[in-house]
């Protein structure tokens, strides 16, 4: 796996903190890594964005962006108003190409979900990653209504012949309620694709060298990391209804 397309479920489920897991785990595992954003929005022209954020919590990553808007919009939406040439997915393909040529690996994040359109044409993340040939990490959430949306997701992977590489919960709580104990065994399942890693909540938070010592204990063995889907299922399961 040189390139790594990285998408959420829909926004804020963890998809910047968990793209910086991935980074750190690979770099402590000796890979060269790369991350690009393929469209950042929200933020002003000399403010970081999420891929200064994933370098400044894993540490020596090459960290590029296709394009920058200023409003926090979906990034077709964004280009639109600031007056900016949009983001296509041959240009979010072409620049991860040129980073696979240098690097072991290289991380695709997306913005917002995988249907999030980049242009008036309606292109996506997933049309870059069609292009690309690369396989897809899905971010989703822990709590209700995160099923519904990780199945939508991995099925239009599917229909483009785009298998998913698994499903990562960006964000476990501290205190599990039901519907999240649930949510580890169904996820899988209605991905059809194995659960790869638990980001507990906050650590985004953390400093940076207390994230990159605790990023592989988060993730499964393919993500370079130590994490036990089948332990960690077996833990949290809740007891049988009355």
């Amino acid at each position: 796996m040189t390139v790594v397309v990285i998408t959420g479920t829909g926004t804020e489920v963890g998809k910047t903190v968990t793209t910086a897991a991935v980074a750190a785990a690979a770099l402590r595992a000796g890979r060269s890594v790369a991350v690009l954003k393929a469209a950042q929005t929200g933020v002003g022209p000399a403010e970081p964005g999420d891929a200064a954020e994933v370098a400044r919590l894993a540490g020596a990553v090459t960290a590029k962006e296709v394009a920058r808007y200023p409003e926090a919009l979906a990034p077709a939406t964004a280009a639109r108003r600031s007056g900016r040439e949009p983001v296509s997915p041959r240009q979010v393909a072409e620049a991860a190409a040129a980073l696979a040529a240098e690097h072991d690996l290289v991380l695709v994040e997306g913005a917002g979900g995988l249907l999030v359109r980049f242009d008036e044409k309606g292109g996506t993340l997933a049309d870059a990653a069609e292009r690309l040939g690369a396989p897809v990490l899905v971010v989703a959430s822990a709590g209700l209504g995160t099923l519904n949306a990780t199945e939508l997701t991995a099925r239009e992977l599917r229909s483009r012949g785009l298998d998913p590489l698994g499903v990562v919960v960006g964000s476990w709580p501290a205190e599990p309620g039901l519907a999240c104990r649930c949510n580890v065994a169904d996820l899988p399942e209605v991905a059809g694709a194995p659960l790869l890693g638990a980001l507990p909540d906050g650590a985004g938070a953390l400093p940076p060298a207390a994230f990159r010592a605790g990023a592989p204990g988060w993730l499964a063995p393919g993500l370079h990391g130590t994490w036990d889907a089948e332990a960690f299922t077996a833990r949290h399961a809740p007891e049988p209804a009355a």
